[in-house]
């Protein structure tokens, strides 16, 4: 089959705002090629890579991908230890690309529980990007869904404690506050590569509304092609938020 040329033509195609991607597939890759699963990881960075080149062509502007799930360290300590040290050789390998594309980066979930090295990329990371404004790139890490939820819960129920709320004041917009980055926006679309037909604790809350769009393609082989597949598929689908079609009335 001829290789679809990269035209990044929006015309026709609604491009989503926010972005959300389950980074899947990478272990199964590799054990199709008889190779280790860190090489498998190794490929899905590169596809992250060109991914974060594709969505900044498309015009995408926030862009959250889950790297790495609270439930993930049950993992080998092996292969989550060679997930670590990816993450920081690959900061520090693309930091010059990803200026040059404007891309700002930024994390969401738990990294108290991160190694001490990987904690200080990633604040180095978000300190070296904060002024870039074409693309923001949020890596979910030790991120899951529901701890998510019950630390914004936690936050609310202390202001109560204090007499700074009542509950009676807890709305979903303050719920909505009190999220690990509240001020980007909920996911138009989320993107699941490697057939799996679950959302795996990824972005619970902010997924209320989201349009969803599963690939059968493995993380390390998705690309530009199957990213525009998504792309057009969304510009098919009838967002309705709970209401009806523009122009219906029963």
């Amino acid at each position: 089959m001829a290789k679809k040329e990269k035209n990044f033509d929006r015309k026709d195609l609604k491009i989503p705002v926010s972005l959300g991607v389950i980074m899947d597939g990478n272990g199964r890759w590799a054990k199709k090629r008889h190779l280790p699963r860190t090489a498998g990881h190794r490929a899905g960075g590169e596809s992250l890579r060109e991914l974060c080149r594709n969505c900044g062509n498309y015009g995408v502007k926030y862009v959250t991908v889950y790297a790495f799930s609270t439930e993930n360290w049950s993992r080998p300590a092996d292969e989550v230890g060679q997930l670590m040290k990816l993450f920081v050789e690959y900061f520090n390998k693309y930091d010059a690309e990803l200026e040059k594309e404007g891309v700002r980066v930024r994390f969401s979930g738990d990294m108290s529980e991160l190694p001490e090295e990987v904690r200080n990329t990633a604040r180095e990371a978000e300190e070296k990007s904060k002024d870039r404004d074409r693309l923001q790139l949020i890596i979910a890490i030790n991120y899951g869904g529901r701890r998510e939820i019950v630390n914004a819960a936690r936050h609310i129920a202390e202001k109560c404690v204090s007499g700074e709320i009542k509950p009676e004041d807890i709305t979903e917009h303050m719920m909505s506050d009190n999220m690990y980055l509240p001020d980007v926006p909920d996911p138009d679309l989320i993107i699941r590569p490697s057939g799996e037909l679950r959302i795996s604790n990824f972005l619970l809350w902010e997924c209320a509304y989201s349009e969803l769009w599963v690939s059968e393609c493995l993380w390390p082989d998705f690309g530009y092609e199957e990213l525009t597949a998504a792309f057009e598929a969304y510009t098919a689908r009838d967002r309705r938020f709970g209401g009806l079609s523009a122009g219906e009335t029963e």
